[in-house]
């Protein structure tokens, strides 16, 4: 998704959220919760994070400050596209933004320091529905643009190699 920005000698203005855009497209128009992280470093690796049934959520994500490699990636057993992986760039400059579908995993690294993402979700945070998958997995192939980064967790260190 990008932005459509009307530019004057202000400065822009955008619209973000449009459910009905949303829904003409046949994807999920809910919105429940919104969040932000804040990073401080490059190359700072969170995720890859998903809610397991019955809390699984999608996502639309922006970074608004610095720039991050986002990564969605499909662990829907029944999909086409199920282990497949899409990366995409997501900066202040660039505007845009990516939905992430119910049943996808989602993390990103920062490609800059002092780097804030904000996501919407359809359904609000379960703790007991938090799950997640190895960030450097071999079954996936996950390409991250910067090297391994000592900026990860503790949990999304120890998440366990995906098995299907």
């Amino acid at each position: 998704m990008n932005l459509e920005r009307h530019q004057d000698e202000r400065g822009w203005f955008a619209r973000t959220w449009c459910a009905e855009e949303f829904e003409e497209h046949c994807l999920n128009a809910k919105l429940s919760q919104c969040s932000e992280s804040f990073n401080r470093h490059r190359g700072t690796l969170r995720g890859m994070h998903y809610q397991a049934a019955p809390h699984e959520e999608a996502k639309l994500v922006r970074c608004v400050r610095g720039a991050i490699f986002d990564v969605a990636l499909d662990l829907r057993s029944r999909s086409p596209t199920f282990k497949q992986w899409v990366g995409i760039e997501l900066t202040e400059e660039n505007g845009r933004a990516v939905y992430i579908p119910e049943g996808c995993a989602h993390g990103f690294q920062t490609l800059k320091d002092n780097t804030e993402v904000f996501y919407m979700m359809s359904k609000p945070y379960v703790p007991e529905g938090s799950r997640g998958v190895r960030w450097d997995d071999p079954m996936f192939g996950l390409k991250w643009p910067l090297p391994k980064t000592s900026f990860l967790s503790p949990r999304d260190a120890a998440y366990p190699n995906f098995s299907s």
